[in-house]
């Protein structure tokens, strides 16, 4: 009898969501300025459903099976699309999750472990970049990768880049709605920071630029976090001038080395070295000459917005601990130091950009911190003990100072500016998808958090929220303003306030809503 039984089960749970989304597909027909083509529906009875879902997921935990998936995906071909999908949802009463990249790091933009069903608005297909050299812009549309944007500027010029993120897989259309901070982040600040426009479905179905949604709703959207206050289409963002030849070098220090006292010091000069230069640490595990025996190994990965001959000076000046020589700087150009950060072979062409490939893909946890006094040498030892005790694990800190330090705390809503020293990711990643897995390496991560709580401010404690981290708290079906605020200063601080002010006068419904999206207050 299981068997009849399970097939009844199977039976309808295919009508249910059949239903779902032949009545979505009726109400878009109804309601779309153009033709919807049935390729831009794949339901979980299509055989390609799961490669679709998982073609741009970075993080297999939330692609194990028991993990609740969308009921179908849609792709718009035009942004008229998403406007009516957003109209559909509403009057249909189905919760909507949609993504640009798929980069989330608790998987929020595919997934939903508090609200189901739902369906999943994947924007791939809305990529279209127009550079203007002459206007200093350029408008991207949400699901082009942040390689992409980097690429089709270069073809129009040497001379111009933007200050976005180090993944080149990124999707440009959440990437900014977080921050995005990356190599020229102390030269010209976040990419966040250099938004001019902007074009979003709001909980209307209407399509708004920065003229039609007003300037709080613009503020909100630059860094304030993904999917609280409508659907992004595109950005116009501003470009900023790179010289045609920039610098780039990696010097690794194990712990034979020197790499705690480099570290100490790196602490104490990074936000205040020339803002044309960006060096940050990127700090692993790995095997040393002798067999079984491991290490701590500290790598010092730099953009120098210049070239060498002057760039030896300023390390020379400023921190000559490093030891950095003539033969450890590759000059290049701009868009090759890109490939250079990213972690690309020497000589991969620029044109894999174009491909959106990421080169991280894993079941993995990440925290993050803002460091505001040094770290002293006692502690990074304790550090790498616990580092050592672990398979896979990663920190990357990333230095501030310069023009992060002269933008407003308030000025958009990511707050992290004047004041801290460096910002510090943690990731730990397996390849293993078992309970006893991810239990092992999640309580890791949280005992070397909890460890690090001594060595940051903690009135808040400080998080990036493009570092999407749940332990810190998660909205459920009526998100609490109190709850929220918990997480909310952490990631916003101040400016949290007047991001629940302007999602409950934009969105009073809660439309737009996921385990940490902004809540609203009800007058």
């Amino acid at each position: 009898m299981i068997l009849p039984l399970l097939l009844v089960l199977l039976s309808a749970f295919s009508a249910t969501s059949k239903s779902v989304q032949e009545n979505f597909m009726q109400c878009l027909d109804a309601n779309s300025e153009h033709p919807i083509p049935i390729s831009a529906f794949c339901s979980q009875i299509n055989s390609s459903f799961t490669s679709v879902l998982n073609s741009t997921a970075q993080n297999l935990r939330y692609l194990m099976p028991l993990v609740p998936k969308p009921e179908f995906i849609f792709i718009p071909v035009y942004e008229s699309h998403a406007k009516s999908a957003v109209i559909c949802a509403k009057r249909l009463a189905i919760h909507l999750r949609f993504r640009s990249g798929g980069h989330d790091y608790e998987g929020l933009s595919y997934a939903s472990e508090i609200e189901t069903p739902f369906i999943l608005i994947d924007l791939i297909q809305l990529r279209s970049i127009n550079v203007d050299i002459d206007d200093n812009s350029a408008w991207v549309q949400a699901g082009a990768t942040v390689g992409e944007v980097y690429y089709r500027i270069s073809e129009k010029s040497k001379t111009h880049g933007f200050p976005a993120g180090l993944c080149s897989s990124l999707g440009i259309g959440g990437h900014i709605t977080g921050g995005a901070y990356g190599s020229m982040m102390r030269k010209y600040g976040l990419g966040a920071d250099n938004v001019l426009d902007a074009r979003i479905v709001d909980v209307n179905g209407e399509i708004l630029d920065r003229a039609a949604m007003g300037e709080d709703l613009f503020w909100a959207i630059r860094g304030g976090g993904g999917a609280s206050f409508g659907v992004i289409l595109a950005w116009k963002i501003k470009l900023v001038a790179v010289p045609e030849t920039v610098t780039v070098f990696t010097v690794p220090k194990t712990l034979e080395q020197g790499a705690t006292k480099i570290l100490y010091r790196w602490q104490q000069v990074a936000d205040k070295l020339d803002d044309d230069l960006f060096v940050r640490v990127v700090i692993q595990v790995t095997k040393t000459s002798q067999k079984g025996k491991r290490t701590v190994t500290t790598a010092y990965n730099a953009l120098y917005l210049g070239d060498a001959e002057r760039l030896l000076q300023v390390m020379d000046q400023s921190f000559p601990e490093l030891g950095l020589a003539r033969k450890d700087c590759i000059e290049t150009s701009w868009i090759k130091s890109v490939l250079y950060i990213a972690g690309f072979p020497s000589e991969t062409p620029p044109e894999v950009l174009l491909e959106g490939k990421s080169l991280f893909k894993n079941y993995f946890k990440a925290k993050s911190d803002f460091v505001q006094q040094p770290i002293l040498e006692t502690a990074l030892e304790k550090l790498w003990e616990m580092l050592l005790e672990e398979e896979s694990p990663l920190m990357i800190w990333n230095p501030y100072g310069g023009m992060m330090a002269n933008i407003s705390d308030s000025a958009i809503p990511f707050p992290h500016r004047k004041g801290n020293l460096f910002k510090i990711q943690y990731v730990t990643s397996w390849y293993e998808g078992s309970k006893d897995a991810t239990r092992k390496h999640m309580d890791w991560i949280k005992g070397l958090y909890d460890y690090m709580s001594a060595y940051v401010p903690t009135s808040p404690r400080g998080a990036y929220v493009n570092y999407r981290d749940l332990d810190l708290g998660m909205n459920h079906n009526n998100a609490s303003y109190t709850e929220a605020s918990v997480w909310g200063a952490m990631y916003f601080k101040g400016n949290f306030r007047r991001l629940v002010k302007i999602k409950s006068k934009v969105d009073p419904g809660n439309f737009f809503r996921h385990e940490q999206s902004i809540p609203v207050v009800l007058e």
